[in-house]
């Protein structure tokens, strides 16, 4: 059984949301999942698990959020060799650069030396009726995984 952590930003609770409804698929698929706002906990804290998941909603343009870049900055002082991880979020397809914040995320963790999922999760505001399944998908997708990885 894998141990997971979902930290996330949210400041509408479209992205804590998406967050919660992975947390659901985890757990659904027989694994542990720890749910933290990235204000309530540091980056080192996903060194304590078998793999994680990180949720940013985009700002303007493609920008992170304020109170992700503390989270954001903390990464560059960690080496994430071996470290399992996946990137969700939410956006507005109005503004060139949907979910900018997710790809910028993935691309400091992959930089940091982590193993990032291909599949990535971008959201429109919150996730519609339909796209709940997807976000539980999402997440029993990413822990099964951890189970092949040797």
């Amino acid at each position: 059984m894998a141990k997971l952590l979902v930290a996330y930003a949210s400041m509408t609770g479209n992205t804590e949301e998406i967050a919660e409804l992975i947390v659901e698929g985890i757990t659904q698929g027989g694994h542990e999942a720890d749910l933290k706002s990235v204000t309530d906990c540091n980056a080192s804290d996903v060194l304590d698990y078998d793999g994680f998941m990180i949720g940013v909603y985009t700002w303007g343009d493609g920008e992170l959020p304020d109170e992700f870049l503390d989270f954001y900055e903390e990464l560059d002082e960690l080496d994430l060799s071996g470290k399992r991880a996946a990137v969700f979020g939410s956006g507005d397809t109005s503004y060139e650069q949907y979910c900018g914040a997710v790809d910028l995320a993935a691309a400091k963790l992959q930089e940091r030396g982590a193993e990032v999922s291909p599949e990535m999760l971008k959201i429109e505001y919150s996730p519609l009726e339909q796209e709940k399944d997807t976000c539980r998908d999402f997440g029993k997708r990413f822990a099964a995984a951890g189970l092949q990885v040797s």
